[in-house]
């Protein structure tokens, strides 16, 4: 695949967004691999099973997501919807984790 791609400001067909979607959706899943690597790290780290899923901390990631795109000009509400999906999938990945360390 050719990460040679144009930013949105200088696309002039759709050629040139499918490519710029596509390698931004790349960048994002090696994103998402980091992410759910600290989520390994936190099943490995944490000793105690009830305290993989905390409310306080999911709240506080969904409210920063918000605030990030309000300030970016995204559609926040949505924005916060899509982080509330991630953090619920990455809290059961990392009970999956804690479970599959533990046996």
């Amino acid at each position: 695949m050719n990460d040679t791609f144009k930013l949105p400001e200088d696309c002039t067909d759709m050629r040139d967004v499918r490519c710029g979607v596509d390698a931004t959706d790349r960048e994002l899943m090696k994103l998402l691999e980091r992410r759910f690597g600290y989520m390994r790290a936190a099943a490995r780290i944490k000793t105690d099973r009830n305290v993989v899923r905390d409310e306080a901390r999911k709240q506080e990631v969904i409210r920063n997501a918000r605030d990030e795109a309000e300030v970016a000009g995204l559609p926040s509400d949505a924005i916060a919807t899509l982080w509330g999906d991630l953090v619920e999938t990455s809290i059961a990945y990392e009970l999956q984790e804690w479970d599959r360390l533990r046996p």
